[in-house]
């Protein structure tokens, strides 16, 4: 995966977003944007569903119909599991923009011993690197929290079995609607 090409595309959508909302501009953005990941990767969990002990359903939720239709033909399905990815994939790129930790670097993902330890760990990596932040940490540490977020969501998506042109196709899909959002006043 072409990581350059991820963060320029990124890039545009959050100067889209402060062009929409200049309010943005002049504060810390990276308390809000640590917390929409936590978000986004909570929904991912939630569609995984395998934590859901409690339920006779703990399959994933890897097809959805988009829109009703009357007709098989005009249905329209998509994964909301690697949307909701795909989602929290869009705000590990934008806080690497705000920290200004950029590729090149060589992105070898972690996995863990279960895909539930894994959504916990990730959370752990988003806490550990906030806390950083907070307390003002030096730089390098800082950037080293950053990669181990990277590195742990990377490997979330190893985990839950997309590939990199999987993730690649639907970042590209949920960055042209989130352009769109932007315009229509989302």
């Amino acid at each position: 995966m072409d990581l350059n090409k991820y963060f320029d595309m990124q890039r545009i959508l959050d100067e889209h977003i402060l062009n929409e909302h200049p309010e943005l501009k002049e504060q810390d953005n990276l308390p809000w944007k640590l917390l929409a990941l936590q978000v986004e990767l909570g929904e991912c969990a939630n569609e995984w569903r395998g934590f859901k002990k409690w339920s006779n359903n703990q399959e994933p939720r890897t097809k959805a119909l988009k829109f009703p239709a009357m007709m098989e033909e005009d249905k329209e399905y998509y994964n909301p599991l690697l949307e909701e990815y795909v989602d929290g994939f869009h705000f590990v790129l934008s806080i690497g923009l705000e920290l200004k930790i950029l590729p090149p670097y060589e992105i070898t993902p972690y996995i863990s011993k279960n895909t539930t330890d894994h959504f916990n760990n990730v959370f752990e990596d988003i806490s550990n690197l906030k806390k950083s932040i907070n307390e003002d940490w030096e730089v390098e540490e800082i950037v080293e929290l950053y990669d181990e977020l990277f590195r742990g969501y990377i490997g979330l998506g190893d985990m839950l079995g997309f590939t990199w042109n999987q993730i690649g196709q639907a970042y590209i899909a949920k960055n042209e609607i989130n352009h769109e959002r932007q315009v229509n006043g989302y």
